[in-house]
Parts: structure tokens; sequence; C-alpha cells
């Protein structure tokens, strides 16, 4: 089965793609049948070979999704554009896991702000964050708590 679809080329950070024909089994960089246009990302610019484009899709090859909403703005298919990309679906356990995480970094920034008082900085605040996950790991919970009150009573 023949694809259209991107293929990148240009320079570091500034990325431009090639609109090729290939097997669907070759890799996107290697050999294809026919450059079929371009299109740079940064202005926009996107040029086709109208003709040669319409002749690989009668001759049955599939333009990948992006390549499909590139040809649709610029009139060679009519259509509507495709969805090219689906955000990746969690699992339940991803989800809670997620949540545990970031209320265990609450519950950490509000032990170092407590440590720290309320007008320090937020430098200061991550320091002292750190500080705490180091005595996490080498002391008990409750010889934390107690360095945290003694910390409040030397201010």
């Amino acid at each position: 089965m023949l694809r259209i679809r991107l293929s990148r080329v240009g320079r570091k950070n500034m990325a431009q793609f090639r609109i090729t024909v290939a097997d669907i089994q070759r890799a996107p960089t290697g050999k294809f049948i026919e450059i079929l246009g371009n299109f740079n990302s940064h202005t926009k610019e996107k040029v086709f070979k109208r003709d040669r484009v319409e002749y690989w899709l009668s001759k049955g090859a599939q333009p990948s999704a992006t390549v499909h909403n590139l040809l649709v703005d610029t009139g060679v298919i009519k259509g509507n554009k495709v969805t090219s990309w689906k955000p990746k679906k969690r699992s339940k356990e991803e989800l809670e896991k997620i949540a545990k995480a970031e209320a265990e970094a609450k519950t950490k920034k509000a032990v170092a702000v407590e440590v720290v008082g309320p007008e320090s900085s937020k430098d200061e605040v991550k320091v002292d964050a750190t500080k705490i996950e180091q005595e996490e790991a080498l002391a008990p919970k409750e010889a934390i708590t107690e360095t945290v009150e003694e910390k409040k009573e030397k201010k």
C-alpha cells in the first residue's frame, strides 16, 4: 500500500518537510517513489504538484492525516479535516498515581513554608524543602517534627 506523507528535511531547529509517495512499510526518511511537493512549517508555505497528487490518489495512495489536512487547506482535496492525533488515554491507576504525587508535593511545600515562614522568598522555600526531604530519608517522622519546632524557636 502506498502512503503520501511528510519526510523531514532541513537543518536543526529549521524543519522543512517533503511531501512524498512511499511504501507504507518504509521508514519516513527512507526510499520514496516520488516527491510531490514541500511544506515549510515556519512560514506555512505549501507547494504541491497538484496533477501528480491527484494521479497518486487515483492509483490508491492514502494520505497521512497531516498531509490530508494540508491538501484540504490548499483545495486539492474537498472534504473535512481529519484528527491527526489523539491524547493518550490513561488508566485509573495512572490517574490515581498522578493525583497522589501531586498531593504529596503540596504537603511537602506546606511543610517547607512552615519551616521558613510565610514572609520568606521562594528560593528559601525550595532550599528548605530539599533539606526536609533529606531529613525524612535519614530520620523518623517524630525527629523531623522536633527539628521543625526547634527551627521555629531559634527564629
